[in-house]
Parts: structure tokens; sequence; C-alpha cells
């Protein structure tokens, strides 16, 4: 059974930083692909750093050198994400996600195209 567990979300002033994690289990990473979304109050579900098929990752236009998503060595079961000067505009909740993939899957940061997810967990940068 797959499981995806986020932590590190809370509160943090406007130019703060954070770094969130997600634990998976139940699956060999190797045969999945994990993402990071968010989604805002009264917004849709955003993908911010979706890990591909062929290893790159694609970041949301929003977020592009402020943030940065990485995997633990070697079984890359953990995908962490780095926030950086954070702006009131990143305030939302942040899910990570897995779907099945190989290095020959059509790139995606649809949510649709995402089969698990996790329960969320919530960030809040106050001006």
């Amino acid at each position: 059974q797959v499981k995806l567990l986020e932590s590190g979300g809370g509160s943090v002033q406007s130019g703060g930083s954070l770094r969130l994690s997600c634990s998976a289990s139940g699956f060999t990473s190797n045969n999945y692909c994990m993402a990071w979304f968010r989604q805002a109050p009264g917004g849709g579900r955003e993908g911010v750093a979706v890990k591909q098929g062929d290893g790159t990752t694609t970041y949301a236009d929003s977020i592009k050198g402020r943030f940065t998503a990485s995997q633990d060595n070697p079984n890359k079961n953990t995908l962490y994400l780095q926030m950086n000067s954070l702006t009131p505009e990143d305030t939302a909740m942040y899910y990570c996600a897995a779907r099945r993939c190989t290095e020959y899957s059509s790139r995606t940061s649809r949510y649709e195209d995402f089969t698990y997810w996790g329960q969320g967990t919530h960030v809040t940068v106050s001006s």
C-alpha cells in the first residue's frame, strides 16, 4: 500500500525559509515519479515541483529560483522541498503526490495524472 507522509509545514514571515519533507512507503522509487503540489484557499491545485521520468524536475514559474526539490540517496523515497524567499502568495496547503512512471513516460505536471496523495502540510507566510 502506497503511503505518502508530509512534514515541515508551519508559519513563517515573508522572506523566510521552510523545508518540507515527504516520506514515501509501499513502492520502489525507481518506478514512480514524486511531486509537490499546492492549493491556496479558493484556488486550484498547482504543480510546484514535479519529478519527471527522465529524472528532471519541472518547476512552476511562480517559484522558480526560490524552491528546490531533491530526493535522498540511495532509495529516493523521501522528497524534499526547500523553499526560500517565501512570500504571502506561497501560503497554501502543500501536498506530496506520486504516479507510476518510467524514463519513457510522458512529462506532466497535471494533478489529474497523479494517483497517490498525502494529506498535506500547511504553509502560512505572513507579511
